[in-house]
Formats: C-alpha cells, sequence, structure tokens
C-alpha cells in the first residue's frame, strides 16, 4: 500500500452540523453510499475512504443555496474543508481524479454549496505527464525576446477576414515588432477560411520577415477540434513553418489537451474558454487555482488568466491570484506563461509590472493595439513602450511625456492605471 495521496480543499455550506457534512462528502467519493453496506468494511474503509484532513468554519457570504437543497436555512453555516483521498483509488490519472475530487459531490443534496478551491497532488502525476514542453524560456527562444515581457496580439475581427486581408494585418504587425499573435477561440476550422487556408496565409509573410530579420513572430492557429484531428491540425501547422498551435482546454478535455502534448513539436497556447461555466460561480464548481494545475500538467505551455481592469467578472485581486497561481512551481514541472488578456492596453503596464513583479508575461492586447487611433503598428508601439517603462521603474508620467504612441492611447483607452 502506498501512502501517497491528494488533498482536495473545499468551501462548502450546509445546513448539517459540518462534521456530519463533511463525512458525507467523503463517504460519497470515496467507499460509501447513503448507507453503510456489508463489504464497507473496517479494512476497505481505513485503507480507501476518504479523510477530513481539516474542517475550519467561515462567515456566512448570504448567498441563496442550490437548487434541491434539504434542511434548515436557518441552520446553514458554511466552512473550509480539506479532504485526503487516497491515490490508490484512482491513482495517478486527470480523468479518474476529477471524478473523485469533482464527481458527484456538486449535486449532494445536503450541500447548499460546494466549491473545489485547490488540490494538491503528489508528484507521481508529474511522473505519469509530461507537462509543458518550452514554457517560459522555450516560447521566448522561439519568439526572439530573451527578457521584457512579450507582446501579443488576437486577429481582429475575430471571425470574418478573407485569407488575404488576414495575410495584409498579420505583415503589419510583424512589421510592427509583435511577439505573438492568435486565432481568436472563435475561429476555427470553418467554411470560409479552414485551418489550411488560414495557415497558408500567414507562414509566408512571416517566413519572409524572418529571412529579413532573423526573428519570427509566434502565430498560435486554434487547432481545437474532435481529439481524432488535433494531431492531423498539429502536423498541418508544423509543417508549413509554425511554430504554436492553440487548443481550447475545456473544449477539448484534459486528455484532449494531453494527447496534443504527446504528440506535440510546437509550444500549446492553452486558451480557457469556458471556465465561467464552472469557476464564476461562490457557491459551486472549480476554482482557476485547481483548475490550473490540471491543465499545465496536461501540457499548457501558455494559459489564460486574464488581466487586470478586464471586460470579465473577475476582480483584480482574482486575477492577480490566478497569475501567481500559474507561476506557482507544480512537481518540477517547466514553468507556464501567464497569459495576460482581456481588455488589456498600454496604460496598464505600470499597475500590473507592479503587482506582479515579473515580466515573465504574454501581453496579449487586442482592441488596445488594432484599436489605437494611429493604427495596430502604433499600438504595438504603445505596449512595447508601456512595458519597458514599467521595468525599469519609470513613473507613468514619465512614460508618457517620452512616448507619443502611448500619450494617444491614452486619449482612446484612458484612464491609465497607476
Amino acid at each position: 500500500m502506498t501512502a501517497a495521496s491528494v488533498i482536495a480543499t473545499y468551501i462548502i455550506e450546509t445546513s448539517l452540523p459540518l462534521a456530519r457534512a463533511a463525512e458525507v462528502l467523503a463517504g460519497e467519493q470515496s467507499t460509501g453510499t447513503f448507507v453503510r453496506v456489508e463489504r464497507e468494511s473496517d479494512d476497505v474503509r481505513a485503507r480507501f475512504a476518504a479523510q477530513v484532513e481539516s474542517l475550519e468554519e467561515l462567515p456566512l457570504t448570504g448567498a441563496s443555496a442550490l437548487p434541491g437543497t434539504v434542511g434548515d436555512p436557518a441552520a446553514r453555516r458554511r466552512a473550509r474543508l480539506r479532504l485526503r483521498f487516497p491515490l490508490d483509488n484512482f491513482g495517478p490519472s486527470l480523468p479518474n481524479l476529477l471524478a473523485a475530487v469533482a464527481g458527484n459531490l456538486f449535486e449532494l443534496k445536503e450541500l447548499a454549496a460546494i466549491r473545489l478551491v485547490d488540490l494538491e497532488l503528489p508528484p507521481a502525476f508529474a511522473v505519469r505527464y509530461a507537462g509543458p514542453q518550452f514554457g517560459v524560456a522555450g516560447t521566448r527562444a522561439l519568439v526572439g525576446r530573451p527578457s521584457g515581457a512579450m507582446i501579443g496580439t488576437i486577429i481582429k475581427p475575430s471571425i470574418g477576414l478573407a485569407a488575404e486581408d488576414l495575410a495584409e494585418v498579420v505583415g503589419e504587425l510583424a512589421e510592427a515588432g509583435i511577439d505573438f499573435i492568435k486565432d481568436d477561440e472563435l475561429q476555427g476550422n470553418n467554411p470560409y477560411t479552414p485551418l489550411e487556408t488560414r495557415v497558408k496565409a500567414v507562414m509566408p509573410v512571416l517566413e519572409r520577415y524572418a529571412d529579413r530579420t532573423g526573428r519570427k513572430p509566434m502565430y498560435a492557429f486554434n487547432i481545437t477540434d474532435d481529439i481524432g484531428r488535433l494531431e492531423a491540425n498539429h502536423d498541418l501547422v508544423v509543417s508549413h513553418g509554425g511554430t504554436c498551435v492553440m487548443a481550447c482546454i475545456n473544449m477539448v478535455g484534459l486528455a484532449g489537451l494531453e494527447f496534443l502534448r504527446t504528440h506535440a513539436e510546437v509550444p500549446i497556447h492553452g486558451h480557457r474558454a469556458m471556465l465561467g461555466a464552472i469557476a464564476r460561480s461562490d457557491q459551486i464548481g472549480i476554482s482557476f487555482r485547481a483548475w490550473q494545475q490540471l491543465a499545465r500538467l496536461s501540457g499548457a505551455d501558455h494559459l489564460h488568466t486574464n488581466g487586470i481592469s478586464n471586460k470579465f467578472y473577475e476582480t483584480d485581486a482574482e486575477v492577480l491570484d490566478s497569475i501567481a497561481a500559474v507561476r506557482t512551481p507544480l512537481l518540477g514541472l517547466t514553468s507556464t506563461v501567464p497569459v495576460l488578456s482581456s481588455g488589456q492596453w498600454a496604460g496598464l503596464a505600470h499597475a500590473t509590472y507592479a503587482a506582479v513583479g515579473t515580466t515573465d508575461l504574454l501581453v496579449l492586447s487586442g482592441g488596445g493595439i488594432h484599436g489605437h487611433p494611429d493604427g495596430a503598428a502604433a499600438g504595438v508601439a504603445s505596449m512595447r513602450d508601456a512595458w519597458a517603462s514599467a521595468e525599469r521603474g519609470e513613473p507613468v508620467d514619465a512614460a508618457y511625456a517620452s512616448s507619443p504612441a502611448l500619450r494617444r492611447a491614452a486619449e482612446r483607452f484612458g484612464p491609465v492605471r497607476v
């Protein structure tokens, strides 16, 4: 028998006594059912039952109970619960781990709220899963940016560009000194601009630029598809000189991402599309801090974290926690690049750098680059100037005094964050 285990941390609410609710959850997700059965012996429970590691009561939030909850609302209490699951129950398998730590527990009517907020995984998972192949260092080497924030953008409009227009936009961005360009998550292998058409339009532009300058910006082609097509989509990109593929992790699943990782010859840009469906509610789901470990183990070289002052639901504190989570070492794996996106523009550089203290980031600015009043090239310049200034420790005012592109960006997107 191995002593290795997984510790899962939950926030729960219940009208049961907290210890009883913890026992119900632990039993349901390991050896138990709604009643003690004959062969659920003490020996079986000792070896395979999930164990309560700690239970800490927390203040109630006043949120409504999940549908179907039973018990007296006036008796409801809230707690942080840590459960220890024996690794023998599922082995170092992410799909089977999820069945244990995030399976039927969300349906338990005894729980008025249940959210998986963190995981502690044993080294066996890093033996089974290779994790990122390129990470920060490999991505920097491929884009030719040994230091400083890596500046990127998303093709805009997200969908609808003809192949010749796409090639023109990519050429303009390359000439402006962009490090990274990506398809939008909405741009898949669609009928009007199939993946092959986009690859054949984009890669000659980047190859010509690389031949002339010695530096080839990275383009992340969205190869999200049925699992059986991921390998062929990847091979299409690589055969034409592409240096990155993008997969929407929740659409292909962790098993699909890991399948792609076993075959990948280039970095995998991991998009978190649909994450809000499992992470947004405080009442139910899986937090980003827990989910990102699984995405990194499955092979994401880059992982979207959102950015401060974003257009989505996350607060700055939540975004910064997500960035810190991705940067936290995980079982000795290669480091994954945090990808900042959503409403990012040059005026957020100083505040972001002050908060995270690193430029080992891929900062994506879609509208903040394409919507610059002087065009996309000026948008790239504004981002580059702002991040370089922040890294040098200059005051914001000094940065804007020395950069016309920054000043013009502030006219369109301000106010500036300090």
